[in-house]
């Protein structure tokens, strides 16, 4: 039985990975980094702080990961103020779902982009627990953003279906021990091993019902 759902946002609920991927890139570029072309997968799910301490000691960014990090999300948020990349059917999805449980949501991102990017959506009131990355200690795809999003949301993991679209995501949602729900990147897709982790595949959002998440 399904006692809440969990969303992840970025790359599920708007398109934003290629956002945080020319963020960093031109960061990078512009520090004298070396950027490479598996850098934007490799650091999807990371937390703020694993992202940036890659940023530095991987691509080569000379700068302290703290400025980094300050500096990727400012590019972020000034282009989501000017235009939120929003996938097709996102608040609908949202606003069904949470009809019928309780909402969470468990990010990768910075807290101050997640308030943002749901208070520009208009969704932000359907949620009783947003989390991000940054306020635990492991980012995806360790499990502790999804189990403090049921922490909060008080209720069992085993009893909450998660919501997901990338590879890191549906590793840390199955090791929280929620029932998985993928909707495939369409960017960056999951390979063929993390995806039949997942209890569920959708094609999009409009698929995702209360029959999709606990079938009758």
């Amino acid at each position: 039985m399904i006692d809440a759902v969990v969303f992840d946002l970025d790359g599920l609920l708007i398109d934003s990975e290629q956002v945080w991927d020319a963020a960093r890139e031109e960061l990078a570029k512009e520090r004298g980094g070396r950027w490479h072309p598996q850098a934007q997968r490799d650091m999807m799910g990371m937390s703020s702080p694993e992202w940036s301490r890659y940023m530095h000691d991987v691509i080569g960014v000379p700068d302290p990961p703290d400025q980094i990090n300050a500096e990727v999300v400012s590019r972020v948020e000034r282009i989501y103020r000017e235009h939120l990349p929003v996938i097709p059917g996102a608040q609908d999805a949202v606003r069904r779902l949470a009809q019928r449980w309780p909402l969470g949501l468990a990010s990768s991102s910075n807290r101050e982009l997640i308030d943002l990017a749901l208070e520009l959506m208009g969704i932000a009131g359907c949620f009783q627990a947003t989390v991000s990355s940054e306020e635990v200690a492991r980012g995806k795809p360790a499990a502790d953003v999804y189990l403090e999003a049921a922490r909060r949301l008080q209720v069992d993991p085993s009893r909450v279906a998660a919501i997901e679209d990338s590879q890191n995501g549906i590793r840390a949602a199955k090791a929280a021990g929620m029932r998985v729900i993928a909707i495939p990147n369409k960017h960056f897709p999951p390979d063929a091993v993390a995806l039949a982790q997942a209890d569920v595949v959708l094609d999009s959002l409009a698929e995702l019902t209360a029959e999709a998440v606990e079938p009758r």
